[in-house]
């Protein structure tokens, strides 16, 4: 009975220490699979705007000290990479009030402020980030004024302490900067982020002419969503 009671006893002591062992391999592991996972991701930023990417990451990162930087890095250069492709892929002319007027008679396809907006937010979803979270901003909503753009906060910041990403207004460069003081009274509409993310969910379980049809609906669909949100 003795016996087996030292036993007992001595296991304790190993038990414990193997506990230890255990947590202080996962602290060692863990940053390493989150830095694993956020390498998966590999952008191209054009030579002329790594130098604004940089600088987007820090202010990224200087939203809280909660802020992980490697993803303050890996956002910012995926905003700088996905304006770049989606300046390409909008075939921007002209002026950006002109584009919208080919946007508007099919001359074009996408080049409305809320639908760079879109699919930033889509590109930005995809990176499934921890410490950093999106927002949808609008500003002067329902008027011809109307300008939409992405808000990155810190994860539990509110809306107001982000910092815009907006590419419509600059012809599709990016442009950043924060919420508070911008020219653009931005404010959040968390039903239409909803919105966007629900239908980009759908679109990838449907076949290329349901993308296609969803394209030319775009602006009316917006439109009737914008005026649902503000219903409520």
């Amino acid at each position: 009975m003795v016996s087996s009671t030292r036993d007992r006893a001595a296991k304790i002591p190993l038990l414990t220490r193997f506990a230890v062992a255990l947590a202080i391999l996962a602290a060692w592991t863990g940053p390493v699979v989150a830095d694993q996972q956020q390498r998966a991701f590999s952008f191209q930023v054009p030579k002329n705007d790594s130098a604004a990417a940089e600088a987007l990451a820090s202010q990224l990162a200087a939203l809280s000290p909660r802020v992980n930087r490697e993803e303050a890095a890996l956002l910012a250069e995926c905003a700088y990479a996905t304006a770049s492709q989606l300046r390409k892929q909008y075939r921007m002319f002209g002026t950006p009030i002109f584009n919208n007027f080919l946007v508007y008679h099919g001359i074009r396809k996408r080049g409305y402020c809320f639908q760079w907006a879109e699919d930033l937010l889509v590109a930005f979803d995809a990176l499934k980030l921890t410490s950093l979270e999106l927002h949808w901003g609008e500003a002067d909503p329902g008027t011809w004024r109307e300008n939409n753009c992405i808000v990155v906060t810190a994860k539990g910041q509110p809306f107001n302490r982000g910092i815009i990403l907006e590419c419509w207004r600059h012809f599709g460069r990016l442009r950043s900067g924060p919420v508070v003081g911008d020219a653009d009274p931005y404010v959040e509409n968390s039903a239409y982020a909803r919105f966007v993310r629900a239908r980009s969910a759908a679109a990838t379980n449907r076949p290329v002419a349901f993308q296609t049809k969803m394209d030319g609906e775009s602006e009316t669909t917006h439109r009737l969503v914008k005026g649902s949100a503000k219903a409520k």
